[in-house]
């Protein structure tokens, strides 16, 4: 619990469990509308359920009508896709599924690694209208953890929670609709190769604090969910990544991009601080980033 005294709400929801800390009970009411948050979403953007509008999608080519958030996907995704030369794509699906990460959790690869279709060459999506020439395997899933946090968050607000704390499975907000910010909680930044431990904490005020690593969602022989969208393959180099930012969509989009972009190439482009750990134990961070590591 972040604060002492504080009442949590924990369920589970899109494929992982949550929990949001208020200093007060959520009423019935709200418990319910923020579980029904979770299904809507998860019956658009899951590519793991039969009856999203993602299988739709890649079931058949044609024109599709995205809910309201799909705005901020395609303009966040459409950005990052352009700053990584293609390496964050939200087609990178075609190559998950190929390596084994498919609906069924087979993790059997059907073959070796390769890219995901050209964004241009299948897709044309503005705003919440989508058009594809070719059935095509979306997956949002490097950022639309973070995108849920915020709606929730949105959802809390409107229906006067002054303060809370959302936890899903380390995606992190610490919120408050009123002035003057929230009280900093103390996060432990997990060990990329030991999940029992810690490399360090940071300070989390008022934002959020989103992580990505190679060993969440790992299997067989090295393989893993961080891909790069130019060849299907999982990056090597960087294994955690760290991203705060002043929302849980930027944070989330950001620390997976981190494995793909220089952080002085997105720092140009965003608001936020970070923190990436290499494969040779190595660490960076930005000048901002308020965090201490354990020698």
């Amino acid at each position: 619990m972040p604060h002492p005294g504080w009442q949590g709400f924990r369920f589970d929801g899109i494929g992982t469990s949550w929990e949001i800390s208020t200093p007060a009970p959520l009423p019935p009411v709200l418990r319910s509308s923020v579980l029904a948050e979770v299904e809507r979403y998860d019956s658009t953007w899951s590519r793991f359920r039969e009856d999203s509008l993602v299988a739709r999608i890649a079931a058949a080519p044609g024109q599709y009508e995205l809910p309201p958030e799909a705005a901020g996907l395609a303009a966040l995704y459409r950005q990052l896709y352009t700053l990584s030369g293609g390496a964050m794509t939200p087609l990178i699906g075609e190559s998950l599924e190929r390596l084994g990460y498919d609906p069924q959790y087979s993790l059997r690869p059907r073959g070796e690694a390769a890219a995901p279709p050209a964004w241009d060459a299948v897709l044309e999506w503005h705003g919440t209208s989508l058009r594809t020439t070719a059935p095509v395997v979306l997956d949002i899933g490097a950022a639309g953890k973070g995108q849920l946090v915020d709606l929730l968050a949105e959802q809390l607000g409107s229906h006067g929670v002054p303060e809370f704390f959302i936890d899903a499975s380390g995606d992190l907000l610490n919120g408050s609709t009123e002035d003057g910010g929230q009280e900093p909680v103390q996060v432990a930044l997990e060990h990329p190769y030991d999940a029992t431990k810690a490399i360090g904490t940071v300070p989390l005020g008022s934002g959020a604090l989103c992580a990505s690593a190679s060993n969440r969602r790992a299997w067989g022989d090295g393989l893993h969910h961080v891909l790069d969208g130019t060849t299907g393959a999982p990056v090597r180099t960087v294994v955690a990544a760290w991203a705060l930012a002043d929302t849980a969509l930027e944070a989330d989009a950001l620390a997976t991009a981190l494995f793909l972009v220089p952080a002085e190439d997105l720092e140009r482009h965003f608001r936020f601080s970070w923190l990436k750990v290499f494969s040779n134990g190595s660490a960076e961070y930005s000048a901002e980033f308020e965090g201490r590591l354990f020698t």
